[in-house]
């Protein structure tokens, strides 16, 4: 079986517990204005000039973005660092994109990992099919799960799809007794006032079930570069990026309510 990854990054410290392999597969149902991986939205491989200068001289070469993999291919990489997982209480991390719209190729990697005793967690913005959930629930040990507004009107506008499916699945895997990690991007304009803040703060506190940390995550603008690499439109021209001393007052609303809280990933 294979699977299209389009970036594998080892040694991430912001994608859960500990020293973890994070691997990045392609796709995703949303589209989001902020994204920070617009290389990662198809699902299918594309083709991008990257610029190399040596020296004085500049050259352009053609780099494929998403790649064929088989699980083994995978396994072999995520082991070569398997002693950085265990002394650090890490892992492996599955992300993108989006991991469930590659659910079979997800559900095998999430099998070997098991079968290797490497701890695992799914980097998800929830909007997949409740079936592809419970086929992996058992297999994952941490869900990092987007939570981007309480509005759902709001939340399609700048994402493509409304927040419907996304706050049942959370209300499931909540309910299942799964771990699950918020992560809550930060956009000016979007979600960042008191208002929004509170009410998505007081959204979490509906729920059945025990959230085990919110991570709020402030806009960033590194990515940016990408989007005119891979030729997508930009719509957050001119955003200034949020400094982690911005999110102070955000992080108190969570704390209020009672949630650990962290800023940053």
């Amino acid at each position: 079986m294979q699977g299209i990854v389009f970036d594998i990054k080892r040694f991430a410290v912001h994608d859960g517990p500990g020293i973890r392999t994070t691997v990045f597969l392609k796709g995703c149902p949303l589209r989001c204005f902020w994204c920070h991986n617009p290389e990662g939205i198809d699902a299918e491989p594309i083709q991008s000039v990257k610029k190399i200068k040596l020296d004085e001289f500049e050259f352009n070469k053609k780099e494929d973005v998403g790649i064929a993999f088989s699980v083994d291919q995978i396994m072999d990489m995520i082991l070569k660092d398997r002693v950085f997982m265990e002394e650090s209480g890490g892992g492996v991390t599955f992300s993108g994109g989006e991991p469930t719209l590659q659910p079979e190729f997800l559900l095998e990697l999430l099998k070997e990992c098991k079968r290797e005793g490497l701890h695992t967690a799914v980097d998800t913005c929830g909007h997949t099919s409740r079936q592809t959930l419970s086929n992996i629930l058992s297999l994952t040990d941490l869900f990092l799960y987007d939570l981007k507004h309480y509005d759902s009107l709001r939340h399609e506008a700048s994402t493509g799809q409304s927040n419907d499916l996304i706050l049942d699945n959370l209300e499931f895997l909540l309910r299942s007794g799964k771990k699950v990690r918020i992560r809550i991007p930060v956009i000016p304009g979007f979600n960042d006032t008191t208002h929004d803040l509170k009410t998505i703060a007081l959204l979490l506190t509906s729920f059945h079930g025990t959230v085990e940390q919110v991570d709020l995550l402030p806009y960033h603008t590194t990515a940016q570069h990408k989007y005119k690499r891979f030729g997508v439109n930009n719509r957050m021209v001119g955003v200034k990026a949020l400094k982690k001393e911005e999110l102070a007052g955000a992080k108190k609303v969570f704390e209020g309510k009672g949630f650990k809280v962290k800023i940053g990933g």
